[in-house]
């Protein structure tokens, strides 16, 4: 009986924290000032549970910032980014990218007030090894200009793909003509003939 109700207990946890962090990514993907008791109540728990799960906002915003990562890690997989001809491999990546970014506005704001650089850096790693990895491929084929350093690339596509998003959300610009000229611009950086 005693395990039964240790299993509930920890189901029970399991959704508040699902919970928790829906409410949290749905919310600061609007705007980066929410408070912890406008994601307590946008979750349907009270700011106890929340508190319980999540001692402060900083933690809150980390979990937040790692779970958005592991769910583009996880798109960037599905979209096979290791396989096939790195240009392709590449224009499916900015796809799986974007796709995530919608709905993500202000997070990046908000992690940049809360955390620190090098956490934001560290919670990144995974998209960023899968982008190097992409961009050594490319160049070792001859696709993927040579002539500057792997790392420059990695940064330029990401510094593209959020400029490109910050671009749709302010200028109203339909997401799927920014993403044609963000798959432009980022095949422009990168093609062998530059």
């Amino acid at each position: 009986m005693a395990t039964a109700k240790n299993e509930q207990r920890r189901a029970d946890a399991e959704r508040n924290v699902e919970a928790i962090l829906e409410a949290a990514t749905d919310l600061l993907g609007d705007r980066p000032a929410v408070s912890m008791a406008e994601v307590a109540r946008a979750a349907g728990v009270v700011r106890a549970t929340l508190y319980a799960h999540f001692p402060s906002r900083r933690e809150l915003v980390e979990a937040v910032i790692d779970r958005a990562v592991a769910e583009s890690t996880a798109r960037m997989d599905e979209a096979r980014v290791d396989e096939g001809p790195a240009p392709q491999a590449l224009e499916r990546m900015i796809a799986a990218s974007w796709g995530r970014l919608t709905g993500l506005g202000a997070l990046k704001q908000a992690s940049e007030e809360q955390l620190s650089a090098e956490r934001v850096h560290r919670a990144h790693a995974p998209l960023m090894e899968r982008v190097h990895a992409l961009v050594e491929r490319g160049q070792a084929s001859g696709a993927f200009r040579s002539d500057l350093d792997p790392r420059w690339l990695v940064t330029a596509y990401f510094a593209l793909v959020h400029a490109a998003h910050d671009f749709a959300h302010a200028s109203g610009a339909e997401r799927d003509r920014v993403l044609a000229e963000l798959t432009m611009s980022v095949r422009a950086v990168f093609d062998a003939r530059s």
